[in-house]
């Protein structure tokens, strides 16, 4: 028997019958005689409610005050995970972020793990002990509380099966594994049994919501395989590892994303307005020779799951980009994932024959090896990603 890292994800933790769930799972697992350390994520949708209380107070709150609110979060997970565990007989310890040793960047609100130092980690694994850490959260080199952004717990699950060398790396959610859509929105989504690591970072990126998108990029770097399963049992789940390229060009899956900002650029100004996101701390999607500007202009896309202050965001984009830089706040993202959509234009006739078909506007589309990106108005984004799936999904 070896050391296996589950996390847990909100929806897993929601509550305190589902906490004695996770428990008892955790216990079997520990029986069997393997060392084990779990990542939780904040309860169900305590993170969103201390986002809502924190901007009662400041609309645009500073973001090192966030990180020291949000990972209050995922502590009272720890805690009440590991008290459920004594409570069913099992050695347990809770440990945060810092405590564990996930040494980051300092930015915050979206650090990223620079090291990881897990000797308190395995001592108490050496005395039989299951481990309980907070994801989503570590500590700067100035010892500065920081956050991973959101998903963040993925990461950090994904970084302790590096360092401690595990053998399994299970993440754990409401979803047997990542499916070729949101069953939600294409009822006719099938799950995938194993993925790239490139595939699901892509998938991840354009914004399905299964995996962290910097959690896949660290265990394809560490070689971690990630088990993506249904807290709930049952299923098969999906493997994500490396894998050879496939000969038959195959669409593995297909993603919208709406919460988001368009940008887009002329000329001297898209160097300027990189600068202006980086010193903000705001990622961007960086997409060239768009068509929204209507001339040639460089385009960007600002997820907004991590960008907190939104309205302060756009009133210095105003202020400092006045006539300069264009922000489109209708316009969203649908993206096909595979291999060999760039070989031909076929795929990306096809993107914009559907998207006209819906009589939706077409304001760019992005082509790279593994993907293809279509810019529509978001009014469009779920039928236009059922249509694609029809399409593409074999």
């Amino acid at each position: 028997m070896g050391t296996v890292v589950q996390k847990y994800g909100g929806s897993s933790v929601a509550d305190v019958e589902k906490i004695a769930a996770v428990a008892a799972r955790v216990k079997a697992r520990h029986a069997a005689g393997d060392a084990v350390v779990v990542v939780v994520s904040a309860m169900g949708d305590t993170t969103d409610d201390l986002l809502k209380l924190a901007q009662q107070v400041a609309p645009n709150p500073p973001r090192r005050e966030l990180d020291m609110l949000l990972t209050c979060g995922e502590r009272i997970s720890m805690a009440l995970l590991s008290m459920a565990l004594h409570e069913q007989g099992v050695p347990a310890i809770s440990f945060t972020g810092s405590q564990s040793g996930i040494i980051t960047d300092g930015n915050h609100a979206q650090a990223r793990i620079v090291e990881v130092r897990p000797w308190r980690i395995q001592d108490e694994l050496g005395r039989g002990k299951v481990v309980i850490v907070a994801g989503y959260q570590g500590v700067s080199f100035k010892r500065e509380v920081t956050t991973l952004g959101r998903g963040g717990s993925d990461t950090t699950a994904v970084a302790l099966a590096a360092a401690l060398d595990a053998e399994a790396c299970e993440i754990y959610s409401d979803v047997d594994g990542v499916f070729s859509a949101d069953p939600r929105v294409v009822p006719a989504a099938r799950k995938l049994s194993a993925l790239s690591y490139d595939e699901m970072q892509e998938l991840a990126t354009a914004g399905a919501k299964v995996l962290n998108a910097q959690a896949v990029e660290f265990a394809k770097e560490k070689g971690i395989v990630i088990s993506a399963r249904s807290t709930f049992g049952g299923g098969t789940g999906t493997e994500v590892k490396d894998l050879a390229v496939a000969e038959d060009n195959r669409v593995k899956g297909v993603t919208a994303e709406a919460d988001m900002l368009a940008l887009s650029v002329r000329g001297e100004a898209a160097l300027e307005l990189l600068e202006f996101l980086d010193a903000r701390a705001v990622r961007a999607r960086l997409f060239s020779s768009a068509l929204l500007g209507g001339d040639g202009s460089t385009f960007m896309l600002v997820p907004l799951q991590d960008v907190h202050g939104l309205e302060a965001l756009k009133a210095d984009l105003a202020g400092r980009f006045a006539g300069r830089v264009g922000v489109h706040e209708d316009v969203g993202a649908v993206t096909a994932v595979g291999t060999g959509l760039n070989g031909s234009f076929g795929a990306a006739r096809t993107a914009a024959s559907c998207a006209e078909a819906l009589g939706a506007r077409v304001y760019g589309v992005f082509l790279s090896p593994l993907s293809l990106t279509i810019l529509v108005g978001k009014a469009h984004l779920k039928e236009l990603t059922r249509r694609l799936h029809g399409e593409f999904v074999r």
